[in-house]
């Protein structure tokens, strides 16, 4: 029992140390090959290139100088026209907002005022249209007031002895005399 306890536990212990000594040289070889990948990429990439001079190799340093100094100049003046046109369009922007705060508060005043109107305007339409009842309404009892003074108007003529003809008699007449 101890024999096959002590063989289990050698091999325990040296599957590890057989496994870890294999596998080192497959990683090298592929630290390796992803090195040689990475300079090949690095090479073909486009986005390297840029960074490379495109003049050719044979340049002495006074002209590589020249040429930077040339490059130099005409970025720092892009440069400068750039900072001019970004210093006009903050101040242009400040501008603009300073108007939109204007416009805003122009905006809430004339909102306020048309809400007001509005009000007004219903209130208006409200008094007109009870004016208009009150008036309908008293334009029978007017009727009903002239008819009365009428017939008033009619007894004391009679009183006075005055012959008066009314329109009701008139038509009854026409009646009666076919």
């Amino acid at each position: 029992m101890k024999s096959n306890k002590n063989i289990i536990l050698s091999l325990i212990f040296s599957v590890p140390a057989f496994v870890l000594s294999a596998c080192q040289p497959v990683q090298q070889s592929a630290q390796i090959t992803g090195r040689t990948n990475s300079l090949e990429s690095l090479q073909t990439d486009p986005v390297a290139k840029r960074f490379h001079e495109s003049t050719p190799q044979n340049t002495t340093a006074v002209e590589s100088a020249i040429e930077l100094s040339d490059r130099y100049a005409r970025l720092s003046e892009e440069a400068a026209l750039l900072r001019q046109q970004h210093r006009d369009t903050v101040a242009k922007n400040q501008h603009l907002e300073s108007q939109v705060d204007d416009l805003q508060t122009q905006l809430d005043q004339t909102q306020k005022e048309l809400a007001e109107a509005n009000d007004l305007l219903i209130e208006t339409r409200i008094e007109l249209n009870n004016w208009k009842v009150d008036i309908l309404g008293f334009r029978d009892e007017m009727r009903d007031a002239e008819t009365a003074q009428l017939e008033a108007l009619v007894k004391i003529l009679k009183a006075l002895g005055g012959d008066v003809e009314t329109e009701k008699m008139r038509i009854q007449a026409q009646l009666s005399n076919p």
